[in-house]
């Protein structure tokens, strides 16, 4: 059975850098059956990750619904679309990626967005991990669309305001029936945890879990457009990632 990592928080945190830190922590751990999955319709995991995604989930869909009554002969709308998902799955050599593209627009996605989902569930089921780089804000876990997770990162950055949209997250997350297994409150690109964030946690009975420091490498790869799986085995914002996977359960200390 897969576990599933989820990272989420507002925009501008260092969402999707998280995530491809995440992967690449996983690969160093010797992980091969990885699917990652860019849940953003930003669509920035795949740059992060060195790849150029050309097919999207929300493209099918759409597409679904155009060719309703021009679908190929003998295949039901169930069957195309669970056909179209796997298409959309891109491949290499050590993981494999899925871009769920665009959001829900106008018109009914009900049936197309219920079989995408039961298609992905069943690519899912092939993967020891999965990681999704998850849309900023809180609007798919009002929609459900995220499922069960087994370690969910919540990301604030040093800001009281960001810490409070991570707050409120976490009460959505406890008022919404989503399981979630772990979840690690995280500040980013900050060596340490400020104090009004700690002061402002206690309030709420949330711990923080750890910081990941504000990394020159990351931050050079990213500002010239290069893959941040390619960080060196000494990059600080890759070993905070390691010690937070440790904490979560999902690396051996031996690895981390």
């Amino acid at each position: 059975m897969h576990k599933t990592i989820a990272i989420t928080g507002k925009g501008g945190v260092g969402k999707t850098a998280t995530s491809a830190l995440v992967v690449r922590a996983l690969l160093d751990a010797g992980e091969e059956s990885l699917l990652a999955i860019d849940a953003d319709p930003n669509l920035n995991f795949d740059a992060a990750l060195g790849l150029k995604a050309t097919e999207f989930v929300g493209c099918i869909r759409e597409e679904a619904l155009d060719r309703q009554d021009d679908l190929p002969a003998g295949m039901t709308k169930t069957e195309f679309l669970t056909y179209r998902a796997q298409e959309a799955l891109l491949e290499t050599d050590r993981f494999d990626f899925l871009a769920m593209g665009r959001p829900e627009g106008p018109g009914c996605y009900c049936y197309a967005n219920n079989v995408l989902r039961h298609a992905i569930d069943s690519l899912a089921k092939g993967y020891d991990y999965l990681v999704v780089d998850c849309e900023a804000g809180l609007e798919h876990f009002s929609r459900r669309t995220t499922g069960d997770i087994d370690v969910l990162f919540v990301l604030t950055d040093s800001s009281l305001r960001s810490a409070d949209t991570v707050f409120r997250v976490m009460d959505l997350v406890e008022d919404l029936k989503t399981h979630v297994g772990k979840t690690l409150v995280v500040v980013t690109r900050s060596d340490d945890i400020p104090a009004p964030i700690l002061q402002r946690a206690a309030e709420h009975n949330i711990e923080i879990a750890g910081a990941i420091p504000n990394d020159p490498e990351v931050r050079a790869l990213d500002d010239s457009g290069q893959a941040l799986l390619n960080v060196s085995d000494m990059s600080t914002a890759l070993q905070a990632v390691k010690g937070l996977l440790g904490k979560a359960g999902v690396l051996k200390a031996a690895l981390v």
